[in-house]
């Protein structure tokens, strides 16, 4: 085993997202970040372009969780001389700022529970995995 005398620091990870009972993705940080690129690009066009991904990747991401709300997300235009567009509603602008505020909470609390389970029990006192010291029997 290579042993590296430069002890690194350790963080956890963790995805969350928002399912359905079905198991299916209600809404997560894709989603997320989908209706902000919306926002700020003003359509479902321009933004599907600034994220890479096509149309009815996009459309299509955005129904699946409108169907799976029961709740719209966006309002649309339909072109003319201004062209089309579409705008996030109260309703999804409230889901975002509730899933951030969920998101840092879950991750703060992760942090909390890593440092006090895994960190300092494990890692700082050198617990082996049976449980004891090393070193003691």
């Amino acid at each position: 085993m290579c042993m590296n005398s430069e002890r690194r620091k350790l963080t956890v990870k963790s995805k969350v997202w928002i399912a359905d009972q079905y198991g299916d993705v209600v809404f997560g940080a894709g989603r997320l970040r989908i209706l902000g690129a919306i926002e700020e690009n003003g359509s479902i066009l321009a933004a599907a372009k600034a994220l890479g991904m096509s149309y009815r990747a996009v459309w299509g991401k955005i129904k699946a969780s409108e169907d799976r709300l029961g709740q719209p997300l966006l309002t649309k235009r339909t072109g003319g001389s201004q062209g089309g567009g579409s705008q996030l509603t109260p309703y999804a602008k409230a889901l975002i700022k509730r899933f951030r505020y969920l998101e840092n909470l879950i991750r703060k609390t992760s942090d909390t529970l890593f440092q006090g389970v895994f960190l300092d029990e494990i890692v700082e006192r050198g617990l082996e995995a049976g449980g004891k010291k090393e070193g003691t029997r």
